[in-house]
């Protein structure tokens, strides 16, 4: 199900590329208007979009940038206008058997490690033909031999496009939650002890364990997100627009729901070295929805003063965000 957000997103791109024709027409600047004057959703997806195409602009005109290449998503809508895409989709295919299981521990044999610094992702082949996409600030290692296969996430996200072997499971180590996996796509997240699993296809089995013994279970199924907090475990159903949002940084977007501010400039936070700080209760529990990309924190943070009003200063590498 598309939500309202990307809906008004996706309509203000076609807006942002029609008006770049030369027979624009005043009829269709009325229509426009009208449009933005519907809500103030319209407006801020409108003023998200136009921000993106004039950065596309800018870049555009400035050139490659030296040992820099970034793949832009292929959506007719988003081609032109997001220059700074970090990543283009992986698909994952895990074979029925195979099993993920999150618990700590140091590895008896790596054979690759990876790392992501702020702001980056790569994508990575494991030994066995396996594929990773790593997130920002994600640190991987991995021993992958003919006769085992484990991988360690210390830190960070990484979304898995595993080859099945039938005698040889897939084990990701996370923590003290093991996921069996039964033919699915997903993602997983690691915030400390604090584990997200989001399932685009199939389903998956969420294990709580204390050493190395199963406590209890949850299966999860496509839309279903499971979150792990503690000795917590908290599923939503059908959730089909969480996991969508939860992906959406494999195109280098972040997408937000009804998100309070205070939680979207966290994301943004995340990718980046200059930091959001929102400020007063207002500002902080302000409502966002909408897709950004990752990479644009001004053109985030220009947005939140033109379209919301609020107060918007830098001091060093802190942008502070008020009413």
């Amino acid at each position: 199900m598309t939500s309202p957000a990307h809906e008004a997103s996706d309509r203000a791109a076609r807006w942002i590329l029609r008006q770049e024709e030369p027979d624009w027409s005043p009829r269709e600047e009325a229509e426009l208007e009208a449009w933005l004057a519907e809500s103030s959703l319209h407006r801020a997806a409108y003023l998200r979009q136009q921000t993106g195409w004039r950065a596309a602009d800018r870049i555009g005109s400035l050139g490659p940038i030296d040992g820099e290449k970034f793949d832009r998503p292929q959506s007719p809508f988003y081609r032109r206008w997001q220059p700074w895409a970090i990543a283009a989709s992986l698909a994952l295919v895990v074979g029925a058997g195979s099993t993920l299981i999150f618990s700590d521990g140091p590895p008896r044999s790596v054979t690759q490690a990876f790392a992501t610094p702020i702001g980056a992702q790569q994508k990575v082949v494991l030994a066995d033909h396996s594929k990773v996409e790593l997130n920002t600030a994600t640190r991987l290692r991995a021993a992958v031999t003919a006769h085992r296969r484990e991988v360690w996430l210390d830190q960070g996200e990484a979304f898995f496009d595993i080859r099945h072997r039938e005698h040889t499971p897939f084990v990701v180590h996370v923590g003290t939650r093991s996921v069996t996996v039964l033919g699915t796509k997903f993602a997983i997240r690691r915030d400390g002890t604090n584990v997200t699993v989001s399932v685009l296809e199939g389903r998956v089995r969420v294990d709580a364990t204390t050493d190395a013994k199963v406590k209890r279970s949850t299966t999860i199924s496509a839309g279903d997100v499971a979150v792990v907090r503690d000795n917590a475990m908290l599923v939503a159903e059908h959730a089909e627009t969480r996991v969508e949002n939860a992906l959406g940084w494999r195109e280098g977007m972040l997408n937000f729901s009804d998100a309070r501010l205070a939680d979207a400039a966290r994301e943004f936070n995340r990718y980046h070295r200059r930091q959001i700080l929102v400020t007063g209760k207002v500002a902080t529990d302000m409502r966002i929805d909408g897709a950004f990309q990752a990479a644009n924190i001004d053109g985030f943070t220009h947005l939140l003063r033109d379209a919301y009003g609020l107060r918007v200063t830098e001091d060093g590498e802190t942008i502070k965000i008020s009413e």
